[in-house]
């Protein structure tokens, strides 16, 4: 028996991507200008801001068209360098 595959992802398509870090003025802003930089095009629409219950993190949700496995690689992996991201989903 092999093990399980997880779905493959048909490149392109629209992705939505989390990120969550501490609680800043300019959090929204620099997540939204790191993901320009991978995929570029992104509205007012396809940003969504969440504050914590006791206001510490942040997350910021962005719909972005993703065109393939490099991209999204590359976009994560920027993300997590900063220092500022805790988590990316």
């Amino acid at each position: 028996m092999s093990e399980p595959q997880p779905p493959k992802i048909e490149f392109p398509c629209d992705y939505v991507i989390k990120v969550i870090g501490n609680a800043a003025p300019d959090f929204q802003e620099f997540v939204v200008e790191v993901v320009e930089r991978h995929a570029p095009g992104i509205t007012e629409a396809d940003v969504t801001l969440n504050e914590s219950r006791q206001g510490r993190f942040t997350s910021v949700q962005v719909k972005i068209v993703a065109t393939g496995e490099p991209q999204l690689k590359a976009l994560f992996e920027e993300l997590k360098a900063s220092g500022r991201v805790h988590m990316v989903l």
